[in-house]
């Protein structure tokens, strides 16, 4: 029997030690039934769960343990759409209750549970606000945060929202840009409140800035560039180099940005009233290609007031083997000179024009899975319907 003196270190553990919460990006019933959850978040350092339509696909999906409570819905004669948010619900108060003693402990630091409002209404700020109140109410738990894309339409929406006074996860950011627009309308959403005499010292929000996909999508032009044969080897070396750079370059960036942001004056008004700063969350931290670590999104982004959400094959590989320090301010200028190196005519790549396409491919990536739920609910819900 391994005593406590020879037992492995869990690396996850350390990470709190430097002021980075670790939150999972995954959420099943089997999970929560099984006592995993319960375990994970007990002795393996997991303090917050963040889902989204593809993880709700994946649980739900030809899993026979949703089976009694959609022939209850069925009973009740609920459309699809209801039944399906009566599963995801559930999942989620129940997800809530078991981070409760985390939300409490931290004082409403961690211990949420992020539920994003559906992926078809991104571009409809009306519809979102309207939605994104409805779950947090019929949800009924403080610890439960709305998740809000990062578009055109959805900013003025979570500022609506943090209004309200509910805790908003925004999601889908790819651009340190489109970041600073998302902690300003944090600020503003909590300046609505301080004018109307509302307290805003129980709301919390994190802004979600993806990664991994920002460099899935610059190394494959990379490779196109690569593949029309380039004779000049300093060009090639050049184009190489940046290759499985530009996300956590760009994600230190953002990270200098939220200092500026929340160190400012206008800050300062809110956090004297009890405002919490919106952390930033890193997202879409597991690494596509295997010629990388599989804890790079970890490792290099380590650093004080910041989340990082992790699938579970990368829970498992950062428990095991992420070296674990603060990294989040080295190598900041040469973030800086990778970003605008992009715009050298060797490389000539369009940061703004990624930015705009991963937006688009992330909204669908969310609405895919959404639409296949529904078509296979629809179908299980035909199966166990009464003839």
């Amino acid at each position: 029997m391994t005593d406590q003196a020879t037992k492995p270190a869990n690396h996850l553990i350390e990470i709190k030690q430097y002021g980075q919460s670790i939150w999972m990006d995954n959420l099943t019933r089997d999970m929560i039934q099984s006592g995993e959850l319960k375990q994970l978040i007990e002795n393996g350092g997991i303090c917050g769960i963040t889902s989204n339509p593809a993880i709700f696909e994946k649980a739900i999906k030809g899993n026979a343990i949703y089976d009694a409570d959609i022939e209850a819905g069925i009973k009740a004669g609920l459309p699809t759409y209801k039944i399906y948010e009566s599963l995801i619900f559930e999942d989620i108060r129940n997800a809530c209750d078991i981070l409760r003693p985390v939300y409490e402990s931290s004082n409403g630091l961690d211990g949420y549970v992020s539920i994003e409002v559906p992926p078809t209404i991104a571009h409809d700020t009306e519809a979102t606000i309207k939605e994104a109140k409805r779950y947090y109410q019929e949800i009924g738990r403080e610890n439960v945060m709305i998740k809000i894309p990062g578009t055109k339409a959805g900013l003025p929406a979570v500022e609506q929202v943090i209004a309200e006074g509910i805790n908003v996860n925004v999601t889908l950011l790819f651009s340190v840009a489109s970041y600073v627009e998302t902690a300003w309308a944090y600020i503003r959403g909590l300046e609505k409140r301080v004018a109307e005499g509302k307290d805003i010292s129980n709301i919390a929000s994190v802004a979600s800035f993806f990664l991994s996909r920002i460099d899935s999508n610059i190394d494959k032009r990379i490779d196109e560039k690569l593949a029309q044969g380039i004779d000049d080897l300093s060009r090639q070396a050049k184009l190489e180099a940046i290759k499985g750079k530009v996300a956590i370059a760009n994600a230190k960036i953002a990270y200098q940005k939220y200092k500026e942001i929340f160190s400012s004056d206008r800050w300062k008004a809110l956090q004297e009233k009890g405002g919490k700063i919106q952390r930033l969350l890193w997202a879409s931290t597991s690494t596509k290609d295997p010629k990388y670590s599989d804890v790079m999104y970890v490792d290099e982004l380590i650093g004080p007031d910041t989340v990082n959400t992790l699938p579970p094959s990368t829970i498992e590989a950062c428990a095991d083997h992420c070296n674990v320090d603060n990294r989040i301010e080295t190598g900041v200028k040469e973030a800086y000179e990778l970003i605008e190196s992009l715009k050298d005519p060797e490389i000539n790549i369009n940061l703004d024009e990624v930015m705009d396409e991963l937006l688009v491919e992330g909204i669908e990536k969310f609405v895919t899975p959404f639409q296949s739920l529904m078509d296979s609910l629809e179908e299980k819900v035909k199966q166990l319907s009464p003839v």
